[in-house]
């Protein structure tokens, strides 16, 4: 997530940000992934029903480019478009300059989504 976040550090978690209502575009995540202590701080760019597709690390929802401005480096990603589910939603960190081989991202469920980070 650099440079929005760094490695190692302390993060809040509103544990009740989604309770009424799920994630918006644009929201920074925490994902529950294998067991209770292994999390993910995401950014949330593709919302439910939404068709996501990465081109030139550009990256599209429904075939209008999205802007970014807090991806600072972007190499050129290229991800098949993929239809989200009803709970899903598609995550990816900020830190888009290395290859996409060596990055997380992709749908995520709603149930792994554990809230909204405070800071």
């Amino acid at each position: 997530m650099l440079p929005t976040y760094g490695p190692g550090e302390l993060h809040l978690v509103n544990l009740m940000a989604y309770r009424a209502s799920g994630p918006g575009r644009g929201d920074v995540v925490a994902i529950r992934m294998a067991g209770p202590h292994v999390v993910y701080v995401k950014r949330v760019i593709g919302l439910p029903g939404e068709r996501v597709s990465v081109s030139q690390g550009q990256v599209q929802i429904n075939g209008t480019t999205l802007a970014e401005p807090y991806v600072r480096n972007r190499r050129p990603w290229d991800v098949p478009e993929v239809t989200l589910g009803q709970h899903e939603y598609f995550v990816i960190g900020d830190n888009r300059g290395m290859a996409a081989g060596e990055h997380d991202f992709g749908r995520a469920e709603i149930d792994r989504i554990l809230g909204r980070i405070l800071y």
